[in-house]
């Protein structure tokens, strides 16, 4: 018996922000792959960020347009990190045999 597809939500969208999701049983697949060093490269985008952010909160210097500017950047890596979460924590629910992925 194999396993039933289940669509992976990818870590970028598509026209209009719509979600973008995967069909595929294979996990080393080329597009799995591709999906799997973005999630990698947001994760460390984010970590990165958040290193900027607790220095720029120490800077009693920093510019409103400074401060302005991170926030920005700290809203995309957010969304990139919710939407790696979500993913992940959609396809550990669903292969997860106790049913719960917490």
């Amino acid at each position: 018996m194999t396993t039933p597809n289940v669509l992976r939500l990818l870590p970028w969208s598509g026209p209009g922000d719509k979600p973008c999701y995967l069909s595929t049983d294979d996990p080393d697949g080329y597009m799995s792959r591709l999906a799997d060093n973005i999630e990698a490269i947001q994760l460390g985008t984010a970590s990165q960020l958040l290193e900027e952010a607790s220095v720029a909160l120490g800077n009693r210097d920093a510019s409103l347009y400074e401060m302005r500017c991170l926030v920005t950047e700290l809203t995309g890596a957010l969304r990139d990190v919710y939407r790696v979460a979500r993913s992940r924590g959609h396809h550990r629910a669903t292969s997860d045999p106790r049913g719960s992925a917490y």
